[in-house]
């Protein structure tokens, strides 16, 4: 092991939450003001990991009175007192930058983990072919009352 090995392992925190990318978390951040020093939290989602090691680090991002704030944490600075996770998302991307568009509740919305009822096809919906239309045989949600039920596919 060389030098610069052994001190980055000296200097890695060994109380480090478990938390990955989509999950909503709580970090505690050590503030000095003056003389005092107090915590405050920064509550929002986890956008982002990156880095290995002593420069590991990950971006929280949170919606502050109608502006989203992002914010990097090193993981294993002293500054942090603990990383609280609230929520387990389930994301399917390493990165959630595409959040930065979004607009209102949608901005931090993230398919949860946890959910007891997921929804769930035994099998595909079959279609049914009825007057050269396609229709399916489970309900639709918005259904177009004026029209009969393949009439909005031949309008112009």
């Amino acid at each position: 092991m060389n030098i610069i090995n052994k001190i980055e392992s000296e200097q890695l925190k060994q109380d480090v939450a478990e938390f990955n990318v989509g999950d909503t978390v709580k970090v505690h951040c050590r503030v000095i003001e003056g003389g005092k020093e107090r915590i405050q939290i920064f509550a929002g989602l986890v956008i982002a990991r990156g880095g290995s090691g002593v420069n590991a680090a990950f971006t929280v991002r949170k919606i502050s009175y109608g502006e989203g704030v992002e914010r990097v944490f090193p993981l294993h600075t002293p500054r942090i007192a603990k990383i609280e996770v609230t929520n387990k998302g389930k994301v399917r991307r390493a990165k959630l930058h595409y959040l930065r568009e979004r607009v209102g509740k949608r901005a931090l919305l993230v398919k949860s983990a946890t959910d007891p009822s997921p929804i769930l096809f035994s099998k595909a919906p079959r279609p049914n072919f009825r007057a050269g239309c396609f229709v399916f045989r489970f309900p639709v949600a918005r259904v177009r009352a004026n029209f009969p039920p393949c009439a909005f596919l031949f309008q112009s």
